[in-house]
């Protein structure tokens, strides 16, 4: 955040280990939950992603596409925060499906979410603005991979090409992706100002302000220290599991 090739689910258990241990999966009720949650969150990345398509053939712009996308955006993004719980408590023990960093993958899709609804649904400003539409590019790539690689780990045939994209089209995709979020967050800044958006002001009965605008500020700065986190924590285990896959693979 990787499970094993076409050869079988030896070659990521342990990443290295000669006496790779096995771990307990969820039963069968478990595992199809989750197969179909994957199958129809993939299903809904790629509509966003012809969505995409279809309007910048029918504009000839890439301009404003955020609105041919919008409702899908909403929905699946949405989705990943109602069922990642769920499905990371359930999905760890699956040997080497997720050997990610659990909070880091949590902040990922609770940033996500808040940009979908704390920003571009709510600065209605902001929705023409290009750098929407470099986050919204980012993440459709990186969720079609995502629950991809997800799916075809819990039926034990993940193809390479996918764990392949998995670690690697990241190294360009994350730093897109979170350039979009921070200068989209930049732009909405002076009409949360202005309109005083989500602010609480003293006095009031409960005692408490609120300030949004510096709040978003705050959430800028937070990706100083979690974004390069995440980044070399995907780095590192890309090493891990594709050099572990080569090594299987020759020997073989």
């Amino acid at each position: 955040m990787a499970a094993s090739g076409s050869g079988g689910s030896r070659a990521d258990n342990g990443y290295g280990s000669q006496q790779p241990r096995r771990r307990k999966g969820p039963g069968a009720l478990a595992t199809a939950y989750l197969v179909i949650y994957n199958v129809v969150m993939t299903a809904g990345w790629l509509v966003i992603a012809v969505g995409l398509v279809r309007a910048y053939l029918a504009k000839g712009s890439y301009h404003s596409l955020y609105y041919s996308i919008e409702k899908p955006l909403k929905f699946f993004q949405t989705g990943a925060l109602l069922e990642s719980h769920k499905y990371l408590l359930i999905a760890k023990y699956l040997s080497g499906i997720v050997p990610s960093s659990v909070v880091l993958t949590a902040f990922q899709v609770m940033s996500r979410v808040f940009l979908t609804w704390a920003v571009t649904h709510s600065v209605k400003e902001v929705q023409t603005e290009d750098s929407v539409l470099l986050f919204v590019v980012a993440w459709t790539i990186t969720e079609i991979i995502r629950y991809s690689f997800y799916t075809f780990s819990l039926l034990n045939h993940l193809p390479y090409l996918i764990k392949w994209a998995r670690y690697t089209l990241f190294i360009v995709l994350y730093p897109m992706g979170v350039s979009g979020e921070l200068l989209t967050i930049y732009a909405a800044l002076p009409f949360v100002r202005q309109s005083g958006l989500y602010s609480i002001n003293l006095p009031n009965k409960y005692n408490f302000s609120f300030d949004y605008y510096t709040f978003l500020i705050l959430v800028m700065i937070s990706y100083i220290p979690i974004f390069p986190q995440l980044y070399f924590h995907m780095l590192h285990q890309r090493r891990k599991v594709l050099s572990h896959t080569e090594e299987h693979k020759k020997s073989e």
